[in-house]
């Protein structure tokens, strides 16, 4: 049985062997105010657990209420850290051209595990991201408005595609690779 299917069943026995009086109202009332909160900032945008967990403490609400809260909504499917992982790769590549390295590292510090980082990441393969790559550098050398003069031109054009490559995190080689035959086409191009 996984812990989240023992959370379950606790909150299902909970439950079963309530009965009237046991009902804490300050404590759901403790309970409310972090639920709100928690989602408000679900509203925003998804967050991981451990994300969600550091902006309520900082809110200045109790650790031990917010982990009951975060129990509740993971209960419910509001907070799996899983959806959240593949959600943010699937968009931060898409959409910001950013590479497996950086993704990873991004995940990592929003508090995501290395078994749900991996299985995220495993939607991008070294053909999506090499494309990323190439169109990036395409965009960067298409602002070069003549062809370089001489070496030293030439070599600030490169670096300068090399640097957006290199931003978002794609791997050395492939960006020098990348970079010279995107500028290569920019010139033959212009020429």
């Amino acid at each position: 049985m996984t812990s989240r299917e023992q959370k379950i069943a606790q909150l299902k026995e909970a439950i079963a062997g309530f009965t009237p009086g046991q009902f804490d109202q300050e404590a759901e009332e403790a309970k409310a105010a972090v639920r709100r909160r928690a989602l408000g900032l679900l509203d925003v945008r998804a967050r991981s657990r451990q994300e969600l967990r550091e902006r309520l403490i900082e809110a200045e609400f109790e650790p031990v209420v917010v982990d009951d809260v975060l129990d509740d909504l993971a209960a419910v499917n509001l907070l799996d850290d899983a959806a959240f992982a593949r959600e943010w790769v699937r968009q931060r590549h898409a959409r910001r051209g950013k590479s497996t390295r950086v993704l990873e590292q991004e995940l990592r510090q929003k508090g995501v595990d290395s078994a749900t980082r991996a299985e995220a990441l495993e939607q991008i393969d070294a053909a999506d991201e090499e494309a990323t790559a190439r169109a990036l550098a395409e965009k960067k050398a298409r602002t070069i408005r003549e062809a370089p003069a001489d070496r030293a031109e030439t070599d600030k054009a490169l670096r300068r595609i090399v640097g957006v490559l290199a931003r978002r995190g794609f791997p050395q080689g492939m960006s020098l690779r990348i970079a010279r035959e995107a500028l290569e086409e920019r010139i033959a191009g212009l020429g």
